[in-house]
């Protein structure tokens, strides 16, 4: 199958706001979308922009070959990361009064999702090179074990947690 040829949920017409026709909700969904990517994107750029000074550090010679690859597995996963989330904006540019906001909303929502479970590796690999760096195994271990936990809770579990079981909507 085509990637144009990817069935795309529709979305129930309870799920749209009172009052709301499905072009004022695609409309919205996209601008939902694109925020979201907004907040994400500047933390994003920080983390890769510090990953590119940190070779030219006069202590990276002192690194150890795991720590080099942790580095450049990190780099890569951090770049992974903002081709994903960049992506929905990208396919929006190209695709704009094209007739593909559907598409582009159910794309991006996949893709934004992508990105951040990159990013949250990103995010872990970062610490893991820096917390081997400065300290111990055992240092290394706790961290890593504690932030791969909270990333996994916060950005994942709580909300496919909230969403699969019986809570009442709120919206």
């Amino acid at each position: 199958m085509a990637p144009d040829d990817d069935p795309i949920p529709q979305q129930p017409k309870e799920e749209a706001r009172r009052g709301e026709d499905e072009a004022e909700r695609l409309d919205r969904e996209l601008i939902e979308l694109l925020n979201e990517l907004r907040v994400v994107m500047p933390g994003v750029q920080v983390l890769f922009g510090f990953l590119l000074t940190v070779p030219f550090q006069q202590r990276f010679v002192d690194v150890t070959a795991f720590q080099k690859n942790v580095y450049f597995v990190t780099l890569l996963l951090t770049a992974v990361s903002i081709a994903f989330l960049l992506g929905p904006s990208a396919f929006h540019r190209l695709t704009f009064r094209h007739g593909q906001k559907p598409y582009l909303i159910h794309l991006g929502t996949r893709q934004t999702i992508t990105g951040l479970v990159f990013l949250a590796l990103a995010v872990n690999g970062t610490l893991l090179l820096l917390s081997d760096f400065l300290f111990g195994t055992t240092t290394v271990v706790i961290v890593i074990a504690c932030t791969g936990v909270l990333f996994t809770w916060l950005w994942f579990g709580l909300p496919l947690w909230r969403r699969s079981t019986r809570h009442r909507r709120e919206w």
